[in-house]
């Protein structure tokens, strides 16, 4: 076990809650996991401090490799059987799996190792604000939520919880940059929520630890290619030369802008528009040039975007719309549009509103107050989302609260490591009973 400095013991002390008549409801042993977690909140702290000093910049291989030792050591000691899967095979670091037991209902519990603070950025370390403020890489986005995982297990393995629930925990490697090909990157997650029944998510959500995510939007890449006929500016709009490929690409541009923009849920962004006589785009790199001049009529127009929807259908439904109004080309002109899809849409199915429930009752009895759900047009693309239709409920969320996340400002609100920790065990204990069909 790490050595404790003297100012992460007194800052643990400082975030001891008041846990007396709040927690009246509590069975005896609930009330020991609460004992657990609060009596391990220096150690936790540590944890999450040597996790954000160490840089794991999605592209930073031996960084997360790095971060993945540290969270395997800490899972290993809970009795879980640990091991790294290599990323070679889609360009990136590798994903932490760690797995325990084979009674009970079966728990997937997701977190990530990775950041957006590559080893170039300013941003590196942790920095104590104060006895329950910290800032720092990925504190929130999300070491802080891989730690309340270790901090949930430990309290339920020392209660002998653990003996009833098979626990599998994946902390992915490349969450905020997937390797390619994707289906290998995420391969491992899926194979695992085919085997779970339950689906739990430790990012931050949207901050608040008043909610939990139960949807996620998911993100779908599309690539617009049109062609027109070459002329002299002076014939454009003559039979036999028509409108051009700029005039075309605008048009279907702005029918989807007049036909999606309204529909809830759904947005669709065009990120990267070239047109003109000559257009070369690179979209593994999003960047391009294109070459063309006022008196010539552009033979070629590229735009390139994302679609984000919050539900198979909605996403089906986008598709077809989209296809049907680049279809109706202007006279001269041909366009054809390309889908890729990225990370699915979480729908907020009744499995999930159900484990929403289960969640907000352990947070009432615990004395934190309700949970309400995430507005879906807030919540942005997560690997949980890759466990959507394959387990019975799912939940995300979970992590350390916090403002910034992304910036140099990412800070952490601090009283939230120990109450999420106990929100989520207690959550996980209740589940050991609980009748989970599959979905």
């Amino acid at each position: 076990m790490p050595r404790i400095r003297p100012s992460l013991a007194l800052l643990a002390f400082t975030l001891l809650p008041a846990f007396a008549d709040a927690a009246a409801g509590l069975t005896d042993t609930e009330r020991r996991l609460v004992e657990v977690i609060d009596g391990r909140q220096a150690q936790a702290l540590e944890l999450l401090e040597q996790a954000v000093d160490i840089n794991s910049g999605s592209l930073n291989l031996e960084g997360v490799k790095e971060v993945g030792a540290l969270f395997g050591r800490a899972l290993a000691a809970l009795g879980f059987e640990t091991q790294w899967l290599d990323g070679a095979e889609f360009n990136r670091a590798g994903h932490l799996v760690a797995t325990h037991g084979d009674k009970g209902p079966h728990l997937l519990l997701i977190g990530h190792l990775d950041t957006v603070f590559e080893p170039d950025s300013p941003f590196q370390r942790f920095e104590h604000l104060g006895p329950d403020r910290a800032k720092g890489p990925g504190i929130i986005d999300m070491k802080g939520g891989n730690v309340i995982i270790v901090e949930a297990l430990a309290a339920l393995r020392a209660v002998g919880a653990l003996e009833d629930l098979t626990i599998t925990v994946m902390l992915i490697g490349d969450e905020e940059s997937t390797g390619s090909p994707q289906s290998a990157a995420r391969r491992a997650l899926i194979e695992a929520a085919d085997a779970a029944d339950v689906a739990l998510g430790f990012e931050d959500g949207d901050g608040d630890p008043k909610t939990a995510v139960i949807a996620r939007r998911g993100y779908t890449g599309w690539q617009l290619t049109v062609s027109g006929t070459p002329a002299h500016s002076s014939q454009i709009f003559r039979e036999g030369i028509g409108d051009g490929a700029a005039f075309e690409l605008a048009r279907i541009l702005d029918g989807f802008r007049r036909e999606l923009s309204g529909e809830r849920f759904l947005t669709f962004n065009p990120g990267v528009v070239l047109a003109g006589t000559r257009v070369d785009y690179d979209g593994g790199r999003a960047t391009g040039e294109a070459f063309g001049k006022g008196n010539v009529i552009p033979a070629r127009a590229v735009a390139s975007g994302d679609l984000r929807t919050v539900s198979p259908g909605q996403l089906a439904s986008a598709k077809e719309r989209m296809r049907e109004i680049v279809s109706q080309h202007l006279p001269g002109t041909s366009a054809e549009i390309e889908f890729a899809d990225g990370y699915p849409p979480l729908a907020p199915t009744e499995g999930n509103r159900r484990m929403l429930a289960l969640y907000d009752e352990a947070s009432r009895d615990l004395g934190f107050g309700p949970v309400t759900a995430v507005d879906p047009a807030d919540a942005g693309a997560a690997d949980i989302s890759f466990t959507a239709g394959r387990v019975a409920m799912a939940l995300d969320g979970l992590g350390l609260m916090g403002t910034g996340g992304h910036t140099v400002e990412e800070t952490a609100d601090l009283t939230t490591l120990p109450s999420q920790a106990k929100r989520a065990a207690l959550l996980m204990y209740r589940l050991r009973d609980l009748e989970l069909p599959r979905p």
